[in-house]
């Protein structure tokens, strides 16, 4: 054994007679005069020896001349395995530092430095992570070696990487936050929800909803859950063989005990990291398939629900390919967070969704056939439903043909939105008919809508405005509840608002109208119109208003044509709020 794979004998005196005096070991030992006593060194050498904190000693090849205690435990090797022998050699799996090391060899600066890897001793941790501080070691005049003191700071950076990946997660719930759910339309949502998916958590992203409905093609059988497919995200080369495995069918059959259809029923994930084919078998419609997996270079996948507060609304499919590495746990929280909120936007544009279509189709059926006028009168409408919102409004309009050529033009809007917007505009139009049915002037017809209102008890108030068209006299007798006045349009050109004095909606209960009576020549036209059509914002609406009578509108046009042209200038062919439009003109005698 030589003297370098022995304790060195200038730090422990008591050391020395077991090392020759011979080489470079000779230089390790102090000269008697000058060296520190025999019970200072015993001292020290408690202290280094005892010392929770690893200490090693290094030859100037980098070799181990000592190691105390302390590095012999956290490392799992024997202390005289070590001696003569590099880092590299002894713990092969932790990154050795040799270029600083030889850097304070050469001009004896001490310098600090990161070990990192892992030991014998298992580390709930994983990899290690030690900070150490080397110094130049000297005797009588030469370079005999370094020594390393370090700490283990294995805990603290798993703080650190714990705290970086939460501060990840957030970042990333923040961003699916504002780029999934931003429409009320359910395939949308389920498109940016795939898209967000792949590739900030997988390579892949596949998103499926649970199918309610089955319009034509045949329900499934009993116990069988079916999940429509709404969107497959990834690259082109990998989405290819992926898109067979479910079949060319726009949805899927999941038994009870299939894989998706236990992630569904129970809300919890399921992960199959590195899953063997058995494995991957269990998640698919055609377990045959499994080889598609394979072709595509899926090597892990991650199901995930979509869970609301009372049932799962579907699932997604997350996999990893190729070079990518399996699922953590962090993957697992992260694409459950995401998922939760996704659930919730689809959850509410399905309702919103099935309000809406309940609500057009309640409007349509209310306002495709308006009695028809008396034939000395043409009247055209139109019906545009907003173009941001799902949310339909409680706009109408009506024409009722009245005895003696008269011809009640009507124009209204209920507040608020929705399918009980709708189902007020129905009460408040049925009120208006059978008012209208009595023959009172149009002041006295909206004091009775009025009382009407309030008497069976309807809670949204609805402006309104009656027109009465007397071709037989030649006039148009007009009063408002709160709504907009009406466009007159003449055959000469000139085009102007038929002011009218203002009233309470109706609803309220406050009923006090005025009617004003105007003079409606033959080939003039009528144009009635909800406050979707003139209502911008950051504009006046009086000065949006006034705006339609500078057109340049023809009362010779075709009324179909005059209603294009009105909506094309003023709406920009998208509405922030519905728009209801009804023209009349008086039919000039042959």
């Amino acid at each position: 054994m030589n003297a370098e794979q022995l304790p060195p004998s200038w730090l422990f005196p008591q050391a020395r007679a077991q090392a020759p005096h011979s080489g470079e070991a000779a230089t390790l030992a102090l000269a008697a005069d000058g060296g520190p006593a025999p019970c200072e060194c015993g001292f020290l050498r408690g202290i280094i020896e005892g010392t929770s904190a690893p200490v090693v000693i290094l030859d100037r090849r980098l070799r181990y001349l000592y190691v105390n205690p302390a590095w012999a435990q956290v490392t799992g090797v024997p202390a005289d395995m070590f001696l003569g022998r590099t880092i590299g050699e002894v713990l092969p799996d932790v990154q050795a530092p040799d270029d600083v090391l030889i850097e304070v060899l050469a001009d004896g600066q001490p310098r600090e430095v990161t070990l990192n890897g892992t030991t014998r001793v298992p580390s709930p941790v994983g990899s290690r992570l030690w900070r150490a501080v080397f110094h130049r070691l000297e005797a009588q005049g030469r370079v005999v070696g370094v020594c390393g003191i370090s700490v283990e700071v294995s805990n603290l950076r798993q703080y650190l990487d714990d705290l970086e990946n939460a501060h990840q997660r957030l970042a990333l719930l923040d961003a699916a936050a504002t780029r999934v759910g931003t429409t009320l339309d359910v395939q949308a949502t389920c498109t940016e929800l795939g898209d967000f998916l792949a590739p900030a958590l997988a390579d892949v992203a596949g998103v499926a909803i649970v199918e309610e409905e089955f319009f034509g093609v045949p329900p499934p059988p009993p116990g069988i859950l079916r999940l429509r497919k709404m969107k497959l995200s990834g690259p082109p080369e990998t989405l290819r063989p992926l898109r067979e495995l479910g079949g060319a069918e726009s949805y899927a059959d999941f038994p009870r005990d299939s894989v998706p259809r236990r992630c569904i029923d129970s809300g919890r994930p399921w992960l199959g990291n590195l899953a063997s084919d058995e494995t991957l078998q269990k998640i698919i419609v055609h377990p045959e398939r499994v080889r598609l997996f394979h072709t595509a270079g899926v090597h892990s996948v991650l199901l995930v629900p979509l869970p609301t507060a009372g049932r799962c609304v579907g699932i997604v499919w997350l996999m990893r390919v190729g070079a990518s590495p399996p699922f953590s746990e962090d993957d697992v929280l992260t694409a459950q967070g995401v998922a939760a909120r996704a659930a919730v936007s689809i959850d509410s544009a399905h309702r919103y969704s099935q309000e809406h279509a309940m609500t057009l189709e309640l409007q349509r059926a209310l306002l495709s056939e308006p009695d028809r006028p008396h034939p000395t009168v043409e009247v055209a409408t139109r019906y545009l439903p907003s173009g941001r919102s799902v949310l339909v409004g409680g706009d109408w309009y009506d024409s009722i043909a009245l005895p003696d050529c008269r011809t009640l033009l009507v124009m209204g809007d209920v507040m608020g939105h929705g399918f009980q917007a709708a189902v007020a505009m129905s009460h408040y139009r049925s009120v208006l008919r059978t008012v209208a049915a009595a023959g009172l002037p149009v002041d006295a017809m909206l004091a009775e809508a009025d009382r009407t209102a309030a008497r069976i008890g309807l809670d949204r108030v609805a402006t309104c405005l009656l027109v009465l068209l007397d071709t037989g006299a030649g006039t148009c007798t007009a009063a408002t509840a709160g709504h907009l006045p009406p466009l007159v349009i003449r055959p000469n050109g000139s085009t102007g608002l038929m002011h009218l004095p203002a009233g309470p909606p109706i609803g309220t209960e406050l009923g006090d109208y005025e009617m004003t009576t105007f003079a409606f020549e033959p080939g003039s036209v009528l144009l009635l119109y909800t406050d979707g059509l003139v209502e911008q914002r950051g504009v006046d609406i009086d000065d949006s208003v006034r705006a339609l009578t500078e057109l340049g509108l023809s009362a010779d046009d075709s009324l179909e044509n005059l209603l294009d042209t009105v909506l094309a200038q003023l709406t920009s062919g998208i509405c922030d709020d519905d728009i209801a439009l009804l023209a009349a003109r008086r039919q000039r005698v042959a």
